[in-house]
């Protein structure tokens, strides 16, 4: 029998998501679902409640444990009222109970990007598998993602892991890609003048830094850039002299490093998350129309065809990225060839007013479940 909002949602035929949590509301996952939902037409109010903004370096001790606490208080006096459904923002995995408590029975629905377990355990190693605070990370994790109405990863292998990991019905769990701000991403009047590489990312395991860098001392005759830092920054005091390295730069300049790279890379770690994600980064790519190189993986053919809209390499080699990177550099002709068609395929599988449809048809089959 439908509830009092599925009644209000047929009857007006249009839907209002409460975008809630403690989600880092600069980060491109959030901010991307929330302007894609709105140019879908879905009125979109947010109840957020600040808790990851420093960059995700929220440390496990007693002083965030009480921030946290007080975040998770502020949430649950929090109200859902003209809402349709609660959509839990990312890092949203300590805010389930609290969604599940303002929701009154409307649908939750989380948007958690990744397994907390999975990144901070077996892919960063920050936490000992048999610690107590890794115990607490399982629970908290399995607790958030059976506690959801419907679970929206970033791709259909996301999905897959998701299913068997939590043990999932298969219709709680879909798939949207993480895309770009097509505002900001996309081709534009810069083009570029010599070729170098372009590497834009955090600094951990799931990148292949490594990788990266062996490919680059391979290949002394072309300029690498590397934006970010991170877990890894100490990987860097012995990189090669063809890299330059910036820890940060602003994200509205980000488009113009793309524009004027001659490719762009994606993630070349070999953990299975790896092989699981597409990266912002390629997006970024894809969108500016800069020639992309990534590693082959499931989640990336996808969207990806090698040779096509971009090169796909083998994870962890840096031999074949290296020799990838080479005949970018020697073939013009193949870099425009792939820029052109990375755009397409961005515009027709990935750009904001596609996934916002996507999103839009998830929440209105939630709706009418």
């Amino acid at each position: 029998m439908p509830n009092s909002w599925s009644r209000r949602f047929f009857a007006n035929a249009g839907v209002q998501i409460l975008y809630f949590g403690t989600y880092e509301r600069d980060y491109p996952r959030n901010a991307q679902v929330i302007s894609c939902l709105r140019r879908a037409g879905v009125e979109v109010v947010e109840s957020h409640a600040p808790l990851w903004e420093q960059r995700h370096k929220l440390a496990f001790g007693a002083r965030s444990m009480v921030r946290a606490l007080r975040a998770e208080a502020r949430l649950v006096r929090r109200s859902a009222e003209g809402a349709d459904a609660v959509l839990v923002g990312y890092p949203g995995h300590l805010d389930m109970s609290a969604a599940k408590r303002v929701a009154r029975g409307r649908p939750v629905v989380f948007n958690p990007l990744v397994s907390l377990e999975e990144t901070m355990i077996e892919d960063r190693g920050l936490l000992k598998e048999r610690s107590a605070a890794a115990g607490a990370i399982r629970l908290v994790d399995r607790t958030a993602f059976r506690r959801a109405d419907l679970v929206v990863a970033d791709t259909d292998a996301h999905a897959r892991y998701f299913i068997e990991r939590f043990g999932l019905a298969a219709d709680r769990v879909a798939a949207c890609y993480v895309g770009a701000d097509d505002q900001l991403f996309a081709p534009g009047p810069f083009e570029a003048t010599s070729f170098h590489v372009l590497f834009v990312g955090k600094l951990i395991p799931l990148h292949g830094l490594e990788t990266i860098l062996k490919a680059a001392e391979l290949c002394p005759e072309t300029e690498f850039r590397i934006v970010g830092s991170g877990q890894l920054d100490e990987v860097l005091t012995t990189m090669p002299g063809n890299v330059r390295h910036e820890p940060w730069v602003e994200y509205d300049r980000l488009p113009d490093l793309y524009r004027l790279a001659g490719c762009a890379l994606g993630i070349f770690g070999v953990s299975a998350k790896a092989a699981r994600v597409i990266p912002n980064k390629a997006f970024h790519a894809l969108a500016t129309e800069t020639p992309l190189v990534t590693s082959d993986t499931p989640a990336a053919r996808e969207l990806l065809e090698d040779g096509h809209n971009a090169l796909l390499v083998p994870p962890g080699d840096p031999s074949a990225l290296a020799a990838a990177i080479r005949r970018l550099a020697d073939d013009a002709g193949l870099r425009h060839r792939l820029a052109a068609n990375g755009r397409l395929t961005y515009v027709e599988q990935a750009s904001e007013p596609v996934l916002g449809a996507r999103w839009r048809s998830l929440l209105e089959d939630l709706l009418r479940r």
